[in-house]
């Protein structure tokens, strides 16, 4: 057998094993769902109206805040979700299950790819949920084209594989599970400092520059440039730019991990 085949197989074979325990305990991965959607719940219903004036500048219209919010809920609930795979890793690394890997002749690679195919999924699969709570409650994106949505899923699907990458180098990097989960939360509380909620330029000058210079909010207006017809700019390239260097970032940080000698 081939090394490409055997890399196929063993990669095959942890993706098959992650969905099975997503499958078996998936308690986790709607626990994580629960923030983005309560998030979108929250700011539409109950400062739905005061947002929309503020952001508009003129008389409320909370269809005009559920359009300009989900986008950056979209982003958030990946932040969010790639959290359970930082928190498989940890346990996988505790439990001596990675150390049992190291010793078998498997593709050494394998193991990061299952988790990392396997929580993307999980990410694509939570965002066509608080997608479909987004429509249920009135957003539409009546001017997009097929080609415009297929980007934006793209644009989404990339995200995920990038900050999947960086979750499972936390996840391995963690002494324990508890602790993964609190160093991937920032995965979730950089969108709510990002023009997820507001436009960056309405945050006081001290602070834009934190709001603009990071990988969320760039990501999010370009998938509103995408669904609603808004300006993109120059925020397409820095968004595949830091998905791109987070991807590289994180499968480097992760293999550095899986073939350190175990202490």
């Amino acid at each position: 057998m081939s090394s490409l085949s055997l890399a196929v197989r063993d990669s095959n074979t942890m993706l098959r094993r992650n969905l099975l325990h997503a499958w078996r305990y998936p308690s986790g991965t709607l626990n994580l769902l629960l923030a983005p959607i309560m998030m979108l719940l929250l700011f539409v219903y109950i400062f739905g109206d005061v947002m929309s004036a503020g952001i508009g500048g003129g008389g409320a219209d909370r269809s005009d805040y559920i359009a300009y919010i989900v986008p950056g809920i979209l982003m958030m609930t990946i932040g969010s979700t790639v959290i359970g795979a930082a928190v498989y890793v940890s346990t996988d690394m505790n439990e001596g299950l990675i150390a049992r890997f190291r010793t078998m002749k498997i593709y050494r690679g394998s193991m990061m790819i299952g988790h990392v195919v396997g929580s993307v999924l999980q990410c694509l699969a939570s965002v066509v949920l608080v997608g479909a709570v987004a429509a249920a409650i009135g957003f539409r994106s009546m001017d997009a084209t097929v080609l415009e949505w297929l980007a934006a899923f793209g644009l989404l699907a990339l995200f995920a594989v990038a900050l999947t990458w960086i979750a499972v180098g936390m996840g391995m990097a963690s002494p324990n599970a508890e602790a993964a989960a609190n160093s991937a939360q920032p995965l979730i509380l950089l969108p709510l400092i990002s023009s997820a909620f507001i436009p960056a330029g309405t945050m006081p000058g001290w602070f834009q520059p934190i709001a603009e210079y990071q990988p969320f909010t760039p990501a999010i207006e370009t998938l509103r440039g995408l669904l609603l017809g808004t300006e993109i700019g120059n925020n397409g390239w820095i968004a595949l730019a830091w998905c791109v260097g987070l991807i590289a970032l994180g499968y480097r940080w992760s293999m550095a991990q899986f073939n350190r000698d175990p202490k």
